[in-house]
């Protein structure tokens, strides 16, 4: 686990599309890095609605939220 304020290494993955991005697409921008672990489950959801209610405050702060799973593309 990376303490409060260390950079978190680059890293890439598919997004809900099949596009590759890398964490290093959001240079210069806040983020929001979350995990979860499995989608359509009662946990994934209010974690995902809790941001999505936060949404616009973070996106005032000029942040990009982003969720992260172990789940295939065609379960998103």
């Amino acid at each position: 686990m990376l303490s409060v304020g260390t950079k978190a290494p680059d890293f890439s993955l598919p997004d809900q599309n099949g596009t590759m991005r890398s964490l290093s697409d959001f240079s210069g921008k806040r983020i929001v890095l979350y995990f979860y672990s499995k989608d359509m489950t009662s946990g994934c959801t209010k974690q995902a609605c809790g941001f999505a209610e936060l949404y616009p405050q973070f996106t005032e702060k000029d942040a990009v939220v982003i969720g992260v799973s172990k789940d295939t593309l065609a379960s998103h």
